[in-house]
């Protein structure tokens, strides 16, 4: 396993740097390069079309693997592939009162869990969740209230 030095150096490793560039960036004595390069984690390639300075190797490093895009790890709850229901869409809302308000504001979470027992049709229930994630953007900031309205959005069935 790499320390966060380590890592460093393999995010800064483009292809473009010296090695003398590198080691000044990490602040590393060569160690570090060295031990990555012996790994297998970073290549020596011939720098070409730069003219190289006195200090510099002429030598660039980069990353033995190129680089990716990234893509986040697979979430179950970004994997809904259960019916479209309003119960689906109540115990979702439930779920967001137990993991928001539950512990800061347990009388918050005991009023939205009762306004969602009380809302019987699709709109006194999106009525209660406005409310909700209105709740949650001041919490948790606007981002979060929108993954969780889409989530809503997903849940509900049409019309």
């Amino acid at each position: 396993m790499l320390n966060l030095r380590e890592r460093g150096a393999l995010f800064l490793a483009d292809g473009l740097k010296t090695q003398d560039e590198l080691q000044i960036l990490v602040r590393d004595d060569g160690c570090i390069l060295q031990k990555l390069i012996s790994d297998g984690y970073l290549l020596m390639i011939p720098k070409t079309g730069v003219s190289a300075s006195p200090a510099s190797t002429g030598v660039a490093v980069s990353a033995t693997q190129p680089a990716r895009e990234f893509k986040p790890p697979p979430s179950s709850s970004d994997d809904f592939k259960g019916k479209r229901s309003l119960a689906t869409t109540r115990m979702f809302l439930f779920d967001i009162c137990e993991r928001m308000f539950a512990r800061q504001s347990p009388a918050l979470a005991q009023q939205f869990r009762d306004q969602l027992r009380e809302s019987r049709d699709r709109e006194s229930m999106l009525a209660v969740a406005r409310v909700i994630i209105s709740k949650v953007e001041e919490v948790a900031g606007p981002q979060r209230a929108d993954g969780l309205s889409e989530r809503i959005g997903m849940l509900l069935p049409p019309e």
